[in-house]
């Protein structure tokens, strides 16, 4: 690699992480009293790792979403480059889980490795580059750190902003941050964008347009899991099949009480219907189950391993791991993040499963991807417990509506498919041109 030349990035932004650095480990230790993994390996946050690498390939998925949608891309990193060590980065504790789960023969064989991203000060970045040597950064979506960048650019490491999405409102706060954005995004390599819109607002902010590819999304590229009908046969089995059953997945704050408010009014009509409800964040499942208990909603919870009885109403998911059984059980799903300016979550688990799709007004976080599926038919967008309990309700009314829906929202998931290919051509492009 290079020799570093003397930093020029804004030296208040640095001083400013160097002097929240101990509310960050205090705050990690609280929220490790409800999820452990946040107390787990903070040297790394550091940049100490306890491994050392040559000519890795890094990437750098912030959380579960993110490393969910690389997935094809890690698998085919993984084939093309057998040679290269394959190194996984991750600021959250259910994005290590979810790979260390998911990529276990990898792991073992030394082929892939997985750490925390370190903060994102000089110091820390130049100690992790010199354990890991990476030939190439890529980064999954909108996981923009400043110092990252510029130390990765100076010392001639290549960067991929990979399956790139810009959201008009994360658009308007990097216009503002005049300071940092310019030379943030000039140490960018290239741009992979999901869709025309996320590039033109890079375009906007100044990034050259010779320098973005629009690719589509990854998320597309998903493939089912071989064992997905043995699993769901399994959960079936636990006394759920048979039943009109919906899902509210990844939900959110302020958002569950809408779901038990909402299936209330669908006993009415439907006195077998099961919920099927997954809080987004694990640390929340014992919150949630209070809100269950508070609305008089007979519940059990999928932990409990115990046969699911035909009086229970609310089954919690408050397992990890298991979003796509829960999907494959469920008739109709609502993805939430919706119904709060949160900004929603991804609909194409439920549509490659053929289901049709509910989801909340505020979907900027996948402006491109939800917008089409509510165009085509595939989805509807409700506002309230009320709308909700409506749509569910006429759907579970009309079996044939939900197979409409079902099959629109599956030929969507299929007619886009393709992006981890040109995520792969780019990538290659990039490494030959060192």
């Amino acid at each position: 690699m290079r020799r570093l030349s003397s930093f020029l990035i804004q030296k208040p932004y640095t001083l400013l992480i160097y002097l929240t650095l101990p509310l960050v480990f205090m705050r990690l230790w609280w929220r490790g009293r409800k999820n452990p993994g946040y107390r787990e390996h903070l040297s790394e946050r550091l940049g100490i790792l306890p491994f050392t690498l040559q000519n890795s390939i890094w990437l750098h998925a912030v959380s579960l979403g993110e490393s969910i949608a690389a997935k094809p891309l890690i698998e085919k990193l993984l084939a093309t480059y057998p040679d290269l060590p394959m190194l996984i980065t991750h600021t959250t504790p259910t994005g290590r889980a979810w790979i260390a789960k998911n990529f276990s023969p990898q792991i073992q064989a030394s082929k892939l490795y997985h750490a925390y991203l370190p903060y994102d000060t000089p110091c820390f970045i130049q100690k992790f580059l010199k354990r890991t040597q990476p030939k190439i950064l890529i980064l999954i979506e909108t996981e923009l750190w400043p110092n990252l960048l510029y130390v990765t650019h100076q010392v001639g490491i290549p960067s991929l902003l990979a399956n790139a999405r810009l959201s008009e409102r994360s658009f308007k706060r990097y216009q503002k941050a005049i300071g940092i954005t310019p030379l943030m995004l000039q140490s960018l390599s290239h741009i992979a964008a999901q869709h025309h819109n996320d590039a033109q607002r890079f375009q906007q902010l100044g990034y050259p347009s010779a320098q973005i590819s629009i690719t589509g999304s990854m998320k597309f590229d998903m493939r089912l899991p071989l064992d997905l009908e043995t699993r769901r046969d399994q959960l079936q089995a636990l006394g759920v099949k048979g039943r009109p059953i919906w899902i509210a997945a990844s939900t959110h704050l302020g958002e569950e009480n809408m779901m038990l408010e909402a299936h209330h009014q669908i006993l009415k009509s439907h006195s077998q219907a099961l919920l099927l409800l997954v809080p987004r964040h694990p640390e929340r499942f014992i919150e949630v189950e209070g809100l269950i208990q508070n609305s008089h909603l007979s519940y059990q919870s999928k932990s409990s391993q115990a046969e699911i009885l035909p009086k229970t109403q609310v089954l919690l998911g408050d397992t990890l791991g298991e979003l796509l059984i829960y999907y494959a059980c469920s008739d109709i799903a609502f993805v939430g993040g919706s119904l709060k300016p949160i900004g929603g979550h991804n609909l194409l688990e439920p549509a490659a499963l053929a289901l049709p799709l509910l989801t909340g007004p505020h979907f900027h976080n996948f402006q491109a991807i939800t917008a089409n599926l509510v165009q085509q038919g595939a989805a509807q967008v409700i506002t309230n417990a009320q709308t909700l309990a409506e749509s569910v309700i006429e759907l579970l009314d009309h079996p044939s509506l939900q197979t409409q829906m079902g099959d629109i929202a599956r030929s969507c998931f299929l007619q886009n498919q393709g992006a981890t290919d040109r995520h792969m051509a780019i990538i290659a492009a990039l490494l030959d041109s060192q």
